[in-house]
């Protein structure tokens, strides 16, 4: 199932050094998993449709409206100074 080749691939992709221990014991873990996931292959799911999440799912957020953008007026009255039609701010570079 799983090589040496492999592990070393693993290992660089994880950027990860591990020892020759670290490897046989990852190796191990790794060939559990899989075989547990040929387990589930072995289920019947004839019939049962395909889910992403166990739970419905919808849209929360509103859908993208156009409007007319330019409210600058209305941003700047948020303002504590402003000069120009821009926000006054302290200055932060000496």
């Amino acid at each position: 199932m799983i090589n040496d080749e492999i592990m070393d691939y693993i290992g660089i992709l994880a950027k990860l050094e591990l020892s020759a221990e670290e490897k046989e014991s990852t190796k191990k873990d790794m060939e559990r998993m899989l075989a547990y996931f040929d387990k589930l292959n072995e289920l019947d799911t004839t019939g049962i449709e395909p889910v992403s999440h166990i739970t419905k799912v919808q849209n929360v957020f509103r859908e993208d409206m156009v409007t007319k953008g330019d409210e600058h007026e209305k941003t700047l009255q948020n303002a504590p100074r402003e000069k120009d039609n821009m926000f006054m701010v302290p200055k932060i570079f000496g």
